[in-house]
């Protein structure tokens, strides 16, 4: 399996770096329908895959000057207590057939989900402008407190899935601060947002012992180079086209998901 695990990782980590969406949304999929991996393993073990993975795109954006430090500090006012919290409540649930159906479920809505709302974010964005009459960002403290509670619910879904960070974070981010945040400045706050929620909800399923080191490896040898390469290229490349694939590529593994056997 060496060889699919890198090919896997260097797409994934291409489109987390040229995107910032495709890190859990994209692998943890790929982990359960492919490769066979068990529900639990591919949450714990995407969760490292990620961090590695978006540290490589980051070091890219913050020499870019790219990151909104101030936005992804209130992030992590929600996201790391929320991800505690999952920690704790995933720690005391069994390992019987019915939990496990219902993680791979939570992981299913995950992705389509955040298939939904990739595929539909130019028409929500219109109908937001629209309505408004412009686009602006929420003002403070609204926008403060509407910030640090979308960081909760992605630090739970981030936790409990590993799918959220990326899709779901960039269209709350869009609604939230859609003059202060240019897109290649949305990619970059997304992202280094996600990297200490991933570390943090990692090292939690590591001590559960649902990070599987062996397919880890080979993943990261190719998403590595990949992320750096997307990362180099988001400021020059449209995304728009990238992003319709992926989330039809996200709905159609979420609609697998849903209906695989129980």
């Amino acid at each position: 399996m060496m060889w699919p695990l890198i090919g896997a990782g260097f797409v994934t980590g291409f489109l987390v770096g040229l995107t910032g969406v495709g890190g859990g949304a994209l692998m943890t999929p790929l982990l359960l329908l492919v490769f066979g991996v068990a529900p639990r393993v591919a949450v714990g073990t995407d969760l490292w895959f990620a961090s590695f993975t978006k540290l490589a795109a980051t070091g890219v954006f913050h020499g870019n000057g790219l990151i909104d430090w101030e936005i992804v500090k209130r992030l992590w006012w929600g996201s790391l207590p929320a991800s505690l919290l999952a920690l704790i409540w995933l720690y005391y649930l069994s390992t019987t057939a019915q939990d496990v159906t219902f993680l791979k479920q939570a992981i299913a809505a995950a992705v389509l989900w955040g298939g939904m709302a990739l595929l539909f974010q130019p028409i929500l964005q219109a109908l937001s402008r629209r309505h408004s009459g412009a686009a602006q960002d929420v003002p403070d403290p609204w926008g403060w407190g509407l910030t640090v509670l979308g960081g909760a619910l992605l630090g739970a879904l981030v936790t409990l899935t590993s799918i959220g960070a990326g899709a779901l974070g960039a269209v709350m981010l869009l609604h939230l601060y859609p003059v202060r945040l240019t897109p290649s400045r949305l990619i970059a706050t997304d992202i280094a947002h996600a990297i200490p929620l991933a570390l943090l909800a990692g090292l939690g399923h590591l001590l559960l012992g649902n990070v599987d080191v062996f397919i880890l490896g080979p993943l990261l040898i190719g998403s590595l180079p990949g992320a750096f390469l997307g990362a180099l290229l988001t400021t020059r490349l449209s995304p728009t086209l990238l992003r319709s694939i992926l989330s039809i590529t996200l709905l159609t593994f979420g609609l697998k998901l849903w209906w695989v056997p129980k």
